[in-house]
C-alpha cells in the first residue's frame, strides 16, 4: 500500500498549521470560549488575515441598540472578509450577571450572529490579550461599546467611541479602507 499521499497529507497540513502559527499576532494566538456556551473559538482561525471589527459590549448600556447596527455591518461586510467580534465586559457596570442572560440580550432580543465570545474585561491589568493590544496601539475603552476597526495583519487600528455608530459614514470608510 502506497503511503505517500498519506505522508504528503500530513505534510501539508502541518506546514499550514505552522504558516497559520508564524502569520498569527501574538494577542490573537488564543481559544476563547463563546457567549453561553462550551465551544471554543480560536481567534487565528477566525481573523487569518482578514480585517476586524472589535466592540466591547454591554446588555444593559444606553447604547445597547447598536447591536442592530453592528448585526447589519456584520451582514453587509462579512462576504468581504470583515470579521465582527463582540467581547461582553461588566467592566461598567452594565452587563448581565449571568451569560445567558447576556446571550439572550444579544441572540434574541437583537438577532446577533456574528461571533459574541464569553464575558470578560477590557480595560486594566485583568484586561484580555485583546484589549490590551488595542490599548496599546489607540487607547482602552473608557465605555461599552467602543469599536477597533484592525487590518488582516494587525498592524492599523482605528478606535471610535460610543457615540460613533455602526452605520456612520466614518466607521463604514474605515471598515472599506482595510477590506
Amino acid at each position: 500500500m502506497n503511503k505517500l499521499p498519506t505522508i504528503l497529507a500530513l505534510s501539508a497540513s502541518l506546514i499550514s498549521v505552522g504558516a497559520m502559527a508564524a502569520t498569527c499576532p501574538d494577542y490573537l494566538n488564543l481559544e476563547v470560549r463563546k457567549l453561553h456556551s462550551e465551544e471554543t473559538v480560536n481567534l487565528c482561525e477566525l481573523t487569518q488575515g482578514k480585517p476586524v471589527l472589535i466592540v466591547n459590549t454591554a446588555s444593559n448600556c444606553g447604547y445597547t441598540p447598536q447591536f442592530k447596527a453592528l448585526e447589519a455591518l456584520h451582514e453587509n461586510y462579512k462576504d468581504k472578509g470583515l470579521v465582527v467580534i463582540g467581547f461582553p465586559s461588566d467592566d461598567f457596570f452594565q452587563e448581565e450577571n449571568d451569560e445567558k442572560d447576556t446571550a439572550k440580550v444579544c441572540y434574541i432580543n437583537y438577532g446577533v450572529t456574528f461571533t459574541m465570545l464569553a464575558t470578560s474585561p477590557v480595560r486594566g491589568s485583568d484586561a484580555n490579550s485583546v484589549f490590551k493590544y488595542l490599548a496599546e496601539k489607540t487607547a482602552a475603552p473608557k465605555w461599552n461599546f467602543y469599536k477597533y476597526v484592525v487590518s488582516g495583519d494587525g498592524t492599523v487600528v482605528q478606535q471610535f467611541n460610543s457615540k460613533v455608530k455602526p452605520d456612520s459614514e466614518e466607521l463604514k470608510q474605515a471598515i472599506e479602507s482595510v477590506l
